[in-house]
């Protein structure tokens, strides 16, 4: 599912799908070891990009919302922007500080994997929608 939005997004749109190395090896209870690997490995992709992390107590927006939202974005800002989702812990809080929006896609938790697939499904929505392109429903 996630190939199938990604594939449509960059025929709308340049958009590059990054994974960063997990934290392995190191148990659970070290969540904040954890989340240190992973932000280290995260900033290294971060330039002067806009930053919009995804983040359970983060604003929420309807679809046509999110539409309008990336539409002013794009048409405002120079700089590429980012949408970054944590890891199975969630997000060292750094990152999340250092992000220009924190954005939430339901007060209901769901995994890292799920998360990318419905943000990917939002992004193709909005940008169908910016573009003029009927969405198939």
């Amino acid at each position: 599912m996630q190939e199938f939005y990604l594939e449509r997004i960059q025929e709308l749109a340049p958009c590059e799908l990054i994974e960063t190395r997990e934290a392995r090896g190191i148990e659970e209870r070290f969540e904040e070891r954890i989340k240190e690997v992973e932000a280290k490995d995260l900033e290294k992709h971060f330039k002067d990009d806009y930053i919009i992390c995804l983040f359970d107590e983060g604003k929420e927006m309807s679809s046509l919302d999110f539409a309008r939202f990336l539409e002013k974005l794009l048409l405002t800002s120079q700089r590429p922007i980012t949408f970054v989702i944590g890891g199975f812990l969630g997000l060292k809080d750094r990152i999340l500080k250092s992000a220009d929006t924190v954005l939430s896609l339901s007060k209901m938790t769901f995994s890292h994997e799920l998360c990318r697939v419905i943000l990917l499904e939002q992004i193709y929505r909005s940008l169908a929608h910016i573009r003029g392109k009927q969405y198939p429903k």
